[in-house]
């Protein structure tokens, strides 16, 4: 019927528009209630007065996300001088001699600094793996190389990879596989994501060799 293909299309049309709003009211709340947890505290801590001007500031929409915002766009400028760089080895150093803190901490900052590096190559390829089993493939990204103790066990050449499920990439399996066993992709990642998160259904533009006419 003509009103189902019509009611399917305009789905279609709204829905990327919608989830997109979707998604950044939300982070605008989650970030708002950070900031406003920060000012309960604050309050709790100053005078009458200041108090009065912390409550107005609460009820300002979207100023946690400015503040963030404006905080991150600092820091990044201060930390990329020679000393702010020195500061950072120093906040870096405290939470490193904190117990249990200091466990926490290093694995974050290792994992951030792999994934967010420009010189790393961390999510930089998609490639095809069989997975779960042979004669299966689907997309996976690299993430590196093994290495130390698990690079001594299982030998060189391997490639560690990161399987995301669809349609959230957010949650996957992390594998290590022969690089013999994969196949490299020249679409970029965010058309390996794209194909991921729409169960295949929108399919990467192909590439055109031009060299090879």
């Amino acid at each position: 019927m003509p009103i189902k293909k019509y009611l399917l299309t305009g789905l279609l049309a709204w829905l990327p528009l919608t989830l997109t709003i979707w998604v950044l009211l939300w982070l605008v709340g989650l970030l708002d209630a950070i900031f406003g947890g920060i000012l309960t505290g604050l309050s709790a801590f100053s005078s009458e007065s200041t108090g009065a001007v912390i409550e107005q500031l609460r009820h300002i929409p979207g100023l946690g996300v400015i503040l963030v915002f404006s905080a991150l766009l600092l820091t990044g400028a201060f930390v990329s001088n020679v000393a702010g760089r020195w500061w950072l080895q120093q906040w870096s150093k405290l939470f490193t001699n904190i117990p249990v803190f200091k466990s926490i901490y290093n694995s974050v900052k290792k994992v951030s600094d792999t994934l967010f590096s420009s010189n790393g190559n961390a999510f930089r390829t998609a490639m095809l793996v069989q997975y779960p089993r042979a004669g299966v493939w689907t997309i996976a990204f690299q993430t590196g190389t093994p290495g130390g103790e698990v690079a001594e066990h299982l030998g060189a050449d391997l490639v560690s990879v990161y399987v995301p499920t669809t349609p959230n990439p957010t949650s996957g399996f992390f594998l290590m596989l022969p690089r013999s066993e994969i196949i490299e992709l020249h679409m970029s990642v965010d058309e390996a994501l794209t194909y991921v998160i729409s169960m295949g259904s929108v399919a990467p533009s192909v590439a055109v060799d031009v060299s090879s006419k």
